[in-house]
């Protein structure tokens, strides 16, 4: 008997924390979706698809005020919730059902706002000032929508195994795709770089590149694709991208690529 209450007892924490996660990955979509739509990148407000509503801006400003108002009682809740359910951190797996169940959350949020209103309602669209809007809508809702409520549902389905998140290879993927950029960053402050020409660009169009960037030669290799030259005179590498190189070691892309599909 005390082990069956104990087993329902978990149930219910799980539960609890289950709903907890789902709420708060819920309001922080509503959140991000609000803050950077409607006040960083002012693409849209909540009701800009309404002719009557774009004619006052205190009634888009309102609603968006309101629309916020809304998400901090999801998200409360789910502090609320999250609070209540504490001691199921205890149980395997705990952290990775809160994860898995806040992806969900963040997920369904934009699902529900592309369908219900994007398409059904109508009141806004992603980018209101775009010839076709629905291409916005769709890239919004796969990035912001299905990618993380399918990475939710993945994380949710794995067996819980006893192994605590972040002690799964799961936690070393994600600090080496994090680190791994942050260690290819260039050194801050450094004049000195390497620029790699692609095949074909003569040591005349090197030179004539290297100079019209204003920077100062100091080396190149035999081939005299690689050229070792001097910034700190106020060199510009854009120069040096525009007239054949493929790489400049003070940043982390070949942006010179680019160039091969120029018309």
């Amino acid at each position: 008997m005390a082990q069956a209450m104990a087993a329902t007892e978990g149930r219910n924490l799980g539960g609890r924390l289950g709903w907890a996660g789902f709420a708060i990955g819920f309001g922080l979509g509503g959140f991000f979706d609000g803050i950077l739509l409607h006040q960083v990148l002012q693409w849209h407000h909540l009701l800009s698809g309404l002719e009557q509503a774009r004619q006052d801006l205190r009634v888009l400003v309102m609603t968006d005020g309101l629309f916020h108002l809304l998400m901090y009682i999801v998200t409360a809740i789910g502090l609320w919730l999250l609070w209540r359910s504490r001691q199921a951190f205890a149980e395997p797996g705990a952290d990775r059902l809160l994860l898995a169940m806040a992806l969900l959350g963040f997920g369904t949020w934009h699902i529900i706002d592309a369908v219900l209103s994007h398409w059904l309602l109508g009141i806004h669209r992603i980018r209101m000032d775009v010839d076709n809007p629905l291409f916005w809508d769709l890239l919004w809702l796969a990035i912001f929508g299905i990618v993380p409520f399918v990475a939710g549902l993945l994380l949710r389905r794995r067996p819980t195994g006893g192994r605590r998140l972040m002690s799964s290879p799961l936690a070393l993927v994600l600090a080496v795709v994090v680190a791994a950029p942050l260690a290819a960053l260039p050194t801050p402050g450094l004049d000195s770089v390497m620029v790699m020409f692609r095949p074909g660009v003569t040591p005349g169009e090197a030179l004539t590149a290297i100079q019209q960037s204003g920077a100062r030669l100091l080396w190149s290799d035999p081939n005299n694709q690689l050229w070792a030259v001097d910034l700190s005179q106020g060199g510009n590498t854009t120069a040096l991208y525009q007239n054949g190189a493929l790489l400049v070691s003070n940043s982390i892309l070949p942006l010179g690529c680019l160039d091969w599909f120029r018309v």
